[in-house]
Order: C-alpha cells, then sequence, then structure tokens
C-alpha cells in the first residue's frame, strides 16, 4: 500500500507545501477539513478533500478512522496524534517536529497544565506567528523524512 499525506485540515498553514510534497514524491494527499472551510479551489487530481459536519472532533475522527500504517499525518493537535501514533503512522507538526510515542505523553500533560492554567483566570503564551522560514522549514524537514522512505 503507498503512503499518503493526511491533513488534519481545519487550522495547517502547511496545506500548500504538503501538496508540493505530494506532487514531488507522487504520494496521495488526503486533506481532512470541516465544512466550515469549504472551497471551490481546484486541486491536482492527487489531492482529494473530504469534509466533514461541523462539530468538535469530527475531522479528527475521521482522521482516525481513515489512516492506515505506513500514512504521514500533519497535525498541530496532540490529543489527535496520540490517537495516530498506535496506527502505526508518522505524525508531524506543521513546525515539522515529529510526535513520537516516547514523548507524546508529556506534551498531553503540558496541554492539560496550561488549560488548568487558563481555567485559573490566567494567561498563557499563544503560539508565535507563523513565518514563510517557518514553511520553509518544514517543507524541509518532511522532504528529507521522505526521500529516506522511498
Amino acid at each position: 500500500m503507498q503512503m499518503r499525506l493526511m491533513v488534519d485540515g481545519d487550522g495547517s498553514p502547511v496545506k500548500e507545501e504538503v501538496i508540493r510534497l505530494g506532487q514531488r514524491f507522487q504520494l496521495p494527499v488526503i486533506i481532512i477539513t470541516s465544512v466550515d472551510h469549504y472551497t471551490t479551489k481546484e486541486y491536482p487530481p492527487f489531492v482529494r478533500l473530504v469534509y466533514v459536519d461541523k462539530g468538535a472532533d469530527r475531522a479528527d475522527y475521521q482522521i482516525v478512522k481513515e489512516i492506515l500504517p505506513g500514512d504521514i499525518l500533519i497535525t498541530q493537535d496532540y490529543g489527535l496524534a496520540s490517537l495516530v501514533l498506535p496506527k502505526q503512522a508518522r505524525v508531524f507538526h506543521h513546525s515539522g517536529k515529529e510526535y513520537l510515542k516516547e514523548t507524546i505523553d508529556t506534551l498531553l500533560m503540558q496541554r492539560y497544565l496550561s488549560a488548568e492554567t487558563r481555567r485559573a483566570g490566567k494567561r498563557t503564551k499563544g503560539p508565535k506567528a507563523f513565518t514563510q522560514q517557518d514553511r520553509e522549514q518544514f517543507y524541509e524537514i518532511v522532504s528529507q523524512i521522505l526521500q529516506k522512505t522511498e
């Protein structure tokens, strides 16, 4: 079975980079997103858009259902990453950082503690703005990973 590139599309800033990677390495790309993000934009034939109903975690459920061993998922959602890793898929943040079974529990705990801090009325730092340099770094990192798997 051929590896596929999957994107948790609701907030991903690297959809275009993933499409470029799919084209370069001749891999199918699947973008799973809410109907809230419906587009009439034309995509190449190797790109499939999957729309899910509105609602919390609907895209996540679809991704968990569709992902196969060997696929690569791009998401910023630690919870989703933790559900996909046991399915022998590789999971990357849009920064290019790979989520690993060995570190996912720590990330989930940090997310929990940040949520507790916010619930207590304290502020936490949000993510820094995503730059063109960040996009290029993502592309290079995932490109190197894909070259190794050829």
